[in-house]
């Protein structure tokens, strides 16, 4: 653990400062808003049970305000930012107010959704103020394409976190309550208001835990599996035997997929565990 200087981390005054020097102002197409609150970057921190040793990958760093706590925390940081300013801004920020930290920090510049590899270490964990507009895809590719991440705490906006940490049967539980499930084990891990942020969204925040977990024992690829997610929620007010009829064919092999795979073609896919899912592909496979 390091012993950082109290203020190396970015408080409103720092971070307005920084942004004026860059000339930075927080895009809503990007879904920027920067958090300038020290104390709600070490809750996430804490809250994400980084530990010394952890390789920790941050999407979306912005001007560095939870890079510095994650710094603390953590063996290695790797930021992924698809900003030109702020991508090239933040190595000297880190230097500036952790210079001991800074040979332990890596920056890639690129857009999350096209990283395919980061230097370095594997990462074992995901830790992200993930941008409201991409934070889905975002979040299940990082998933998907590094399986040595064992933990994930993702900042989202409110609603997005509460259709992530979603169970079947609950009203907001769709495409990416399942699809996350694939991955880990998914629970609310808090919430987070609006003051901390600069710009305050119009929205509150949300807290994401994903523990990763083996997926379901299937002979079905991911792909099969997603695509009956697809079609199941496409039209989620239908019996699954006509939301699936596309996808298998027609109602009447949708149906057979079905009771092969043990499930009431009557059902709808919003009260289908990922499991159950796996097993209407494997049915048709």
């Amino acid at each position: 653990m390091s012993t950082t200087e109290p203020d190396a981390l970015l408080g409103p005054a720092d971070i307005r400062e920084l942004a004026a020097a860059l000339g930075v102002r927080p895009t809503k197409q990007r879904g920027q808003n920067f958090v300038i609150d020290a104390n709600t970057v070490r809750r996430i921190v804490r809250t994400a049970e980084v530990r010394p040793d952890d390789v920790v990958v941050e999407v979306g760093p912005g001007l560095g305000s939870l890079t510095l706590a994650l710094l603390e925390a953590a063996d290695r940081v790797v930021a992924v930012e698809i900003d030109d300013t702020l991508a090239a801004a933040l190595p000297a920020t880190v230097t500036a107010r952790m210079p001991e930290r800074a040979p332990r920090f890596s920056l890639v510049h690129s857009d999350a959704m096209d990283v395919t590899e980061l230097p370095g270490p594997p990462p074992t964990a995901l830790v992200a103020n993930l941008p409201y507009n991409v934070a889905v895809p975002v979040l299940l590719h990082m998933l998907d394409r590094f399986p040595t991440i064992e933990r994930t705490l993702v900042m989202v906006q409110a609603e997005v976190a509460d259709r992530l940490a979603a169970g079947p049967g609950n009203k907001v539980y769709g495409v990416p309550s399942v699809k996350a499930n694939w991955y880990a084990d998914v629970k609310r891990a808090g919430s987070i208001g609006r003051n901390v942020f600069w710009p305050a969204p119009n929205v509150d925040s949300g807290l994401v835990s994903l523990v990763r977990r083996d997926p379901p024992r299937t002979t079905a690829t991911k792909r099969e599996v997603f695509a009956v997610v697809d079609a199941a929620f496409a039209q989620r007010r239908k019996t699954l035997r006509a939301a699936l009829a596309g996808w298998a064919g027609s109602p009447a092999a949708a149906e057979a997929a079905l009771v092969a795979a043990g499930v009431s073609p009557q059902a709808r896919g919003e009260s289908l565990t990922v499991e159950e899912f796996a097993r209407i592909a494997e049915a048709r496979a």
